[in-house]
């Protein structure tokens, strides 16, 4: 009977043992990054209610049952699941997730950065998500609408023209205009050399408190840019941007045509008790309808951009190469704005507490313009002005023999012309209503510009959180 029991309690403990087996086997693996397979330590396995952390050559052991599942995560990459079978060796590799690497927004003070929701002064944040999808001929467009209690209003519609920004309204009649800081550095002449496609963050400082380390120079705020340069990148990647578009007037302000002009004429002489001037209105019919002849249909705006960037743990790099071209909607061949951009930027880790860096970018501006918002000098203003029953081109014999064309019944050698014949002159407004397509046609208002900024530094890290550059 003893050696019954002894028998069955043998049978009971291998049979637990067995059992026990099934349950609970040892795993054992490492965690590797899958673009360079160097390894992460701090990752977490989870497998149910037990757990596991990678040490600093990112290897793993967990007690879990043959068949079950774990997660496998670490931050700042994308979490894979994994199952475990009869090998009881496993690799994990975890891709870089470059959306959602951060674990709190971070915004740009004058002093360094910090996590946004530590930050308790006005301050607002466009980021580089923000405007992947715009098409922005430049920066300050980037804030219209994005950033409460900042004004951006255009100057003109003029192609290159900048706009004007106010941080919560005018502060003084000697000038308004907010400090720009670019990647640390105080930027003059404004920031038309930038190309809105190398733009990592814009941070607005809207109050005293956040400025207050730019002093006197930050009184009407401070607009911080701060450009990319492939730190988020792991390798390289290879970026190549292009588009085209067209731009048209959306509406036409409503005048009188030739008729209706003539007409009218006739019933202010009249009025006035004149002879009236025209004997058949009729006869000049709908006439010249001078906002088409100054429109320019269909105008070109295209952009191409390529960037390259990449990153390791010892330093990153961005280059980038950029090229915009805008043609106005007015005055078709003499308002244009072309922009060629080129920027590098490289930070390299020297050590652990001393590291380099080099941002240079190099802008070569051209454009080309005519009179904006006047109301005699401008195109338009001259287009709403001029009557209707004067052509575009003078092509009447008769009329090109006499006066103001001819002197002595020989043409005049100072009438504006092309290869479409003489422009028609009035002879019913005088002073500033002129020809409007004539008069732009002899002006040739071209500005270029070249900039080269540039910024090395060298930053070095005195204590833990204590920084000289």
């Amino acid at each position: 009977m003893t050696k019954r029991k002894h028998f069955i309690a043998s049978l009971l403990f291998l049979f637990t043992i067995g059992f026990s087996a099934q349950l609970g086997a040892q795993y054992r693996g490492v965690v590797l990054d899958a673009t360079d397979n160097s390894p992460l330590p701090g990752a977490v396995i989870k497998a149910g209610q037990k757990s596991a952390m990678t040490d600093i050559e990112g290897r793993w052991t967990l007690d879990v049952a043959q068949g079950s599942t774990a997660r496998v995560s670490f931050v700042g990459y994308l979490s894979q699941n994994i199952e475990f079978g009869a090998s009881k060796e496993i690799t994990v590799k975890l891709k870089y997730d470059q959306a959602g690497a951060t674990l709190d927004e971070v915004v740009v003070v004058g002093f360094g950065t910090q996590k946004k929701s530590n930050v308790t002064g006005a301050i607002s944040s466009v980021k580089s998500e923000d405007l992947e999808d715009l098409q922005l001929p430049r920066v300050e467009t980037a804030l219209q609408g994005r950033t409460s209690g900042v004004s951006v209003v255009q100057s003109s519609g003029q192609p290159g023209a900048g706009a004007t920004i106010r941080i919560r309204g005018t502060s003084s009649i000697n000038g308004s205009d907010p400090l720009y800081v670019i990647d640390g550095v105080v930027i003059g002449g404004g920031i038309d050399f930038l190309n809105p496609n190398d733009i990592e963050t814009i941070e607005v400082l809207k109050d005293a408190a956040s400025a207050a380390i730019y002093g006197a120079r930050g009184a009407n705020g401070v607009i911080i840019i701060t450009t990319k340069n492939g730190s988020k990148v792991k390798g390289m990647q290879v970026k190549v941007t292009s588009y085209t578009g067209l731009q048209n007037p959306w509406k036409k302000t409503p005048v009188l045509n030739a008729t209706e002009y003539a007409t009218l004429q006739n019933e202010m002489a009249a009025a006035a008790g004149q002879a009236l001037p025209y004997s058949n209105p009729s006869q000049y019919g709908v006439g010249t309808d001078w906002q088409d002849a100054v429109f320019n249909r269909n105008a070109i705006i295209q952009n191409s951009d390529i960037s390259v960037a990449g990153g390791t743990d010892r330093g990153s790099y961005y280059a980038s190469v950029s090229s915009f071209n805008q043609e106005g909607i007015v005055a078709e061949g003499k308002s244009y704005y072309e922009r060629l951009a080129a920027r590098l930027n490289t930070t390299t880790k020297v050590n652990d507490r001393l590291t380099v860096g080099w941002n240079v970018a190099y802008t070569h501006n051209q454009s080309n313009g005519v009179a904006e918002n006047t109301e005699w000098g401008s195109p338009l203003g001259r287009a709403l002005n001029i009557d209707p029953i004067t052509p575009l081109y003078e092509t009447d014999p008769t009329v090109l023999s006499g006066t103001p064309y001819s002197s002595g019944g020989v043409l005049r050698s100072n009438l504006v012309r092309d290869d479409n014949g003489i422009f028609g002159i009035s002879n019913r407004v005088t002073s500033e209503v002129v020809n409007p397509v004539a008069a732009y046609s002899i002006i040739n208002n071209v500005g270029w510009a070249d900039k080269i900024v540039n910024n090395t530094y060298a930053e070095f890290e005195i204590l833990p959180g204590l920084k000289a550059r």
